[in-house]
């Protein structure tokens, strides 16, 4: 199979982190479903290669992704030695630490000690010296978050991380982290949170009044957001049904229960939505996603060349009038008791309770 090198960017959107001169694809191509072994290789192999074709050349790792853990890292690794050997400059690539990944004390959290000695064995796993950024994969109530922020500082002091980042922080806890930052000398450059039409927690205030959007924008730290399609509930496939292999069956990311009558209806009918506008419902879930200009990125997590291109499709949708941005809103918000509205709660977000709410 050959592949080429992307000649120009007329078919990919770009844009810019935040403030700082990191560019990343409108969509980028996360790592964390399908590149285990037990995906073949040949089809991890097809994808990527199609997805660089495309000019989706930011890919997104973490230490954790497999299964077993280490085994996404190792294979993309195989493809930096081969079919991707000379083009690594072309390339953004980024891993992460903070959940668990091996047995022990020093097996997940934020210490230095993890986060350091983590992001040295991703190196060897892919062959390389430095990754483009490296992130703090989760806020660590046991280890003080000076001592984190700092060991993301040594990352990039010391050349194996080109830039700094954190994921699946609140935005408290994002105002702390960049405040200590600031301290060190060390630009926050993104935040990796999950943010779907069904998951809006980025939207909800926090102490101050500020939600994680207003934090991140007011730093100018880019939002690179993941499981824009609600780990798959933003799709026809479950309508009628768990589908045999699919994440709900096998229990991954996605628990049976989410799959409730209430929450089931609200995809019937942000489906209806869709259809309106000429597209598919994952395609107008992943423009929505996108509609904030403080949202640099979208990951999506494709398995096949097929699905990825009728993701890239979301990048030509057409704008949202105010009707369908109600609408939308009617579904996933709810009224709080002060009268406002607030992001409706789906228990779709899984990380809540280990990173977000913390």
């Amino acid at each position: 199979m050959s592949h080429k090198t992307p000649t120009s960017t007329d078919d990919m959107t770009y844009r810019r982190a935040g403030t700082s001169g990191l560019t990343l694809p409108a969509l980028s191509l996360g790592l964390w479903q399908n590149f285990g072994d037990s995906t073949p290789f040949a089809a991890q192999r097809e994808l990527v290669l199609h997805a660089y074709e495309r000019g989706v050349v930011h890919f997104d790792l973490a230490n954790n992704y497999g299964p077993p853990p280490g085994s996404a890292e190792a294979g993309f690794g195989r493809l930096l030695a081969t079919d991707l050997r000379g083009h690594r400059d072309e390339l953004l690539l980024s891993t992460k630490a903070g959940y668990r990944m091996g047995p022990g004390p020093y097996g997940e959290g934020g210490s230095r000690k993890y986060l350091l000695s983590s992001l040295d064995a991703s190196l060897r796993r892919l062959g390389l010296d430095h990754v483009d950024v490296f992130y703090s994969h989760r806020f660590d109530p046991t280890t003080p978050l000076r001592e984190t922020v700092g060991a993301l500082a040594t990352a990039v002091a010391s050349g194996r991380a080109r830039y700094a980042a954190i994921s699946s922080y609140s935005a408290r806890r994002t105002a702390q982290a960049l405040e200590i930052a600031a301290d060190l000398g060390l630009p926050l450059v993104l935040h990796q949170p999950s943010y779907s039409i069904l998951n809006r927690w980025i939207e909800e205030p926090g102490p101050d009044g500020r939600t994680l959007l207003d934090v991140a924008g007011d730093a100018g730290t880019g939002l690179i957001v993941f499981s824009p399609l609600a780990q798959g509930m933003l799709t026809d496939r479950y309508l009628d049904g768990v589908p045999e292999g699919s994440r709900a069956a096998r229990g991954v990311s996605l628990r049976t229960e989410l799959l409730s009558p209430e929450n089931l209806a609200r995809v019937r009918t942000l489906r209806e939505i869709a259809s309106g506008r000429g597209e598919s419902l994952p395609r107008m879930a992943l423009a929505w996603t996108l509609r904030d200009p403080r949202v640099t990125s979208v990951l999506v997590g494709a398995r096949t060349t097929a699905q990825l291109d009728e993701n890239l499709r979301a990048l030509d949708a057409v704008p949202f009038s105010p009707a369908e941005l109600a609408a939308i809103d009617a579904v996933s918000l709810e009224t709080a008791p002060d009268g406002t509205s607030r992001p409706l709660d789906t228990g779709i977000n899984i990380w809540a309770d280990r990173s977000s709410r913390l």
